[in-house]
């Protein structure tokens, strides 16, 4: 075991007496490769402003996310306009001549309180 790690130490000394260089050529090459990519790197890379319609879609989530948002939308017109029957007409509300309808009544009598205890 001893005859087999002097060896080993013989080729590790011949291994470290013969270095070969680097070839020129490839140093160059590699060298030039580098500073092609250190170069590219610097430079900053501008990229066009995106117009408001293209970012608003974006933030939205594309165009599968607005073509549900058109469908709700749709529907949501479509059920406003025909309402079903047991649903009250909001438009009632809205333009109604009849000044029966009392919202609350606004009235500053508080003896109900009272006899709360």
């Amino acid at each position: 075991m001893a005859d087999d790690t002097t060896e080993l130490e013989q080729l590790f000394a011949q291994a470290r007496q013969a270095r070969s260089g680097l070839p020129d050529e490839l140093a160059v090459r590699i060298l030039t490769d580098a500073e092609s990519v250190r170069l590219s790197r610097m430079t900053p890379v501008l990229q066009p402003r995106r117009s408001l319609w293209a970012r608003l879609l974006d933030g939205f989530g594309g165009w599968p996310s607005m073509g549900g948002l058109v469908a709700a939308s749709a529907a949501g017109v479509w059920i406003g306009f025909s309402a079903p029957d047991f649903l009250p007409d909001p438009a009632t509300y809205i333009f109604a001549q009849d000044s029966s309808f009392v919202v609350a009544d606004l009235g500053l009598d508080t003896t109900f309180l009272e006899d709360a205890e």
